[in-house]
């Protein structure tokens, strides 16, 4: 398998001969900013990153060679810093609306809908086969205090392949430890940027839950990303490795924009 980290969230997946493009936020940079938000329901604790307009880079490549060879699009959920959203509501202007796109639920599901997407799949947690790759939804609990929303992780298997687990917009906690006790993943995805908002507390993992999944499943290889693009981070790509390195965690990589890894 191949994983490119393209920026946040989005990353394209190579998986038995099967691209993914995973969350995929493909506008410029600087396009909007918390205050932005209509009817402003999230805060920052840093009132200046409040104003900070996001994304923070530009794209490492052209839209077109990001989309190129893509066979199916996996959604986690619907917030704008995982895939575009219009000021009409509408989401994914940039992708090929008649390619599979895989999401959580049917309220998702009826948004991409009235996009104009034409294959919409609902993950659920029994497997899914799509072109001989199985895919289970996992849980996620995208708040400490008060959950932004639902979201979902992803887990990928085949027997060419390591089993992959997308941990998605999650926090540490239960239901995060039964999915890696039950499969073992060789590969995680962590979304690790410790982001946070006064409405729900950290949305993401920060080093102390990096530290829980590496110990939880030790012999896994961890690929952290989710960094550097969003004003609500606490944590930094270059903050993290020294955090990693007083807990003694090295079983990690963190891709630059544009960087792929095959594992």
């Amino acid at each position: 398998m191949k994983l490119t980290q393209i920026r946040n969230a989005t990353n394209k997946l190579s998986y038995n001969g099967i691209t993914f493009l995973i969350d995929p936020w493909l506008m410029p940079k600087h396009q909007f900013s918390f205050v932005d938000i209509p009817g402003r329901p999230f805060h920052v604790p840093d009132p200046v990153k409040e104003q900070l307009p996001m994304p923070f880079y530009d794209l490492p490549l052209p839209v077109a060679s990001i989309l190129e060879n893509v066979d199916a699009y996996i959604v986690t959920h619907l917030h704008p810093d995982h895939i575009d959203i219009a000021s009409d509501g509408s989401v994914g202007a940039p992708l090929d609306k008649h390619l599979p796109l895989f999401c959580q639920n049917e309220a998702d599901a009826a948004v991409l809908a009235r996009s104009e997407f034409t294959d919409i799949r609902v993950l659920t947690s029994a497997p899914t086969e799509f072109s001989g790759i199985t895919l289970h939804k996992t849980e996620c609990r995208h708040g400490t205090f008060n959950p932004c929303g639902e979201s979902m992780g992803v887990l990928f298997s085949h027997p060419q392949e390591p089993i992959f687990y997308i941990a998605g917009d999650t926090i540490w906690y239960d239901a995060v430890q039964r999915t890696l006790q039950t499969y073992m993943p060789d590969v995680i995805a962590l979304n690790c940027c410790a982001a946070e908002t006064v409405e729900n507390g950290r949305l993401l993992m920060n080093d102390e839950d990096i530290e829980c999944v590496k110990k939880t499943c030790p012999s896994a290889a961890l690929y952290l990303t989710h960094l550097d693009t969003v004003a609500h981070a606490a944590i930094t790509r270059y903050s993290l490795r020294g955090l990693l390195t007083c807990r003694g965690i090295t079983n990690y990589t963190i891709p630059l924009d544009g960087e792929s890894i095959i594992y």
